[in-house]
């Protein structure tokens, strides 16, 4: 009898690990469907050609396709979990959710943990310098050539950033024990690094995700319909078309010898029917369109940003009289056990929001840092090389962003896998400050966002 419950046992075990790793394989599938498609939309036409080139241009966009569904995925991790605690709390014994449990959510934790690591370390470096390889000089040229070179580079870039990371760790804590375990690659070594890049992940959210928050109203504004108030469109339309014309008559009485001036008059020409364009759309827009949605979304945008910020302000408090609320403190009751918020289904839907408003917000942000703006992707007129820059970037971004989400206090969901085994976690200092400085930078993007109009007059009154 204990030989049959045994071996019963072991099937029930086999069958769930097939059902997980089925439900995982689809899921994965549909995000690299999803992530292909994308950048197939923003990679340049030009490099499609058929020799050599063209095979190394296919396995990159591969690995840079694998990347960015490992990135979506990671982005997903957080609010799926939480929806899947609440369901789970909801249906505990519903014969069609019994799919989704504890191990899987935990499963989907290590194999992002896991992809993040190998994307990070070995795909994407190999893509870039399989792509930018030529083969060593004195061998034959061809698709091997590249492959050996490509291996080389990559066996000095892991001893440079081995060598690096000791020096860290042996200036940082000058201790034996912990520098010998260095020498432990999977067990220490590798986590300790990849504890190493979340930290600069976080500090780039922490960079660009205030940033972010402030330019998202002057994004909105962009792509919606501002109300037309005091304002004669078709004024505006009649002037605006005069312009083009005049611009246009010059143009074709212009010397085409005059180059120079040529192309000026092409770049106005070109803003001036852009600009006729917007207002066009404006004029054609229906009154609930201007009046209605325009500042809803901007009303909206407020409300989601100031939430954000009193839950860092309250987290800050916690963190002040209570242990727990640190992001590698106690662990919680389980998935399915207790809800994590205190408004129950409604608290974790607001929690998921305001995780993908974040994202969105630090990818906006992240465009709009000088230093990474020729970064932004063109649709059909993207190199491979700025593809792998930029999947790089939102993967960096991504694998952060539930890190983030914890030590601001966002979700009180824990961290899962290796996300929630980063030393500097466990750091009340580093986390304190955090915390302060994403609200203290954020509050004061805002305020400048929303006073550049009244301090742009006043500058203009003195001078």
């Amino acid at each position: 009898m204990e030989g049959q419950d045994e071996v019963s046992a072991r099937e029930q075990h086999f069958h769930s690990q097939v059902r997980e790793s089925t439900i995982c394989f689809l899921l994965f599938a549909i995000l690299y469907v999803v992530s292909y498609f994308i950048i197939t939309r923003y990679k340049r036409k030009s490099d499609e050609q058929e020799d050599e080139d063209a095979i190394v241009n296919r396995i990159s966009l591969s690995l840079s396709t694998f990347t960015l569904a490992v990135s979506a995925g990671a982005v997903l991790l957080l609010p799926f979990s939480i929806i899947s605690n609440e369901i789970l709390l909801s249906f505990p014994q519903n014969y069609y959710i019994q799919w989704l449990n504890g191990s899987l959510i935990h499963g989907l934790w290590n194999l992002a943990s896991l992809f993040s690591n190998l994307c990070l370390f070995v795909l994407m470096p190999f893509a870039f310098f399989f792509l930018e390889s030529e083969g060593f000089a004195g061998l034959k040229k061809g698709i091997r050539a590249r492959i050996l070179e490509t291996l080389v580079m990559l066996i000095l870039l892991a001893l440079l950033i081995l060598g690096i990371v000791w020096v860290a760790s042996a200036l940082i804590d000058n201790d034996a024990a912990s520098m010998e375990s260095l020498y432990d690659l999977w067990e220490f070594y590798l986590p300790y690094l990849y504890s190493c890049i979340s930290l600069m992940g976080c500090l780039l959210l922490l960079l660009c995700t205030p940033v972010g928050l402030s330019r998202m109203f002057t994004v909105m504004g962009q792509l919606l319909v501002k109300p037309a108030i005091l304002e004669d469109l078709d004024e505006q339309i009649y002037i605006i078309t005069l312009e083009e014309e005049a611009l246009q008559r010059r143009l074709n009485g212009m010397s085409s010898a005059v180059e120079y001036n040529v192309m000026e008059l092409e770049q106005e020409l070109e803003n001036v029917k852009t600009l006729k364009t917007k207002l066009e759309r404006r004029k054609k827009a229906s009154a609930w369109e201007r009046n209605l949605v325009y500042p809803a979304v901007m009303v909206l945008l407020l409300i989601e940003t100031s939430i954000s910020v009193l839950l860092v302000a309250c987290n800050i408090l916690c963190l002040l009289v209570d242990e727990t609320a640190m992001p590698k403190g106690t662990r919680g009751p389980g998935i399915g056990n207790a809800s994590l918020s205190a408004f129950g289904f409604v608290g974790a839907a607001l929690e998921i929001i305001l995780i993908f408003y974040l994202m969105v917000s630090s990818v906006v942000g992240f465009y709009s840092l000088r230093f990474f703006g020729n970064f932004i992707p063109k649709k059909d007129d993207t190199t491979m090389t700025k593809i792998i820059g930029n999947c790089v970037s939102i993967l960096v971004l991504s694998s952060a962003l539930p890190v983030m989400s914890r030590t601001l206090g966002i979700t009180r969901f824990d961290l899962l896998g290796d996300f929630g085994r980063f030393n500097w976690l466990g750091n009340f200092y580093i986390v304190l400050s955090y915390n302060l400085l994403f609200a203290i930078v954020t509050t004061l993007c805002l305020v400048r966002k929303f006073t550049s109009a009244v301090r742009e007059e006043l500058f203009k009154a003195l001078d």
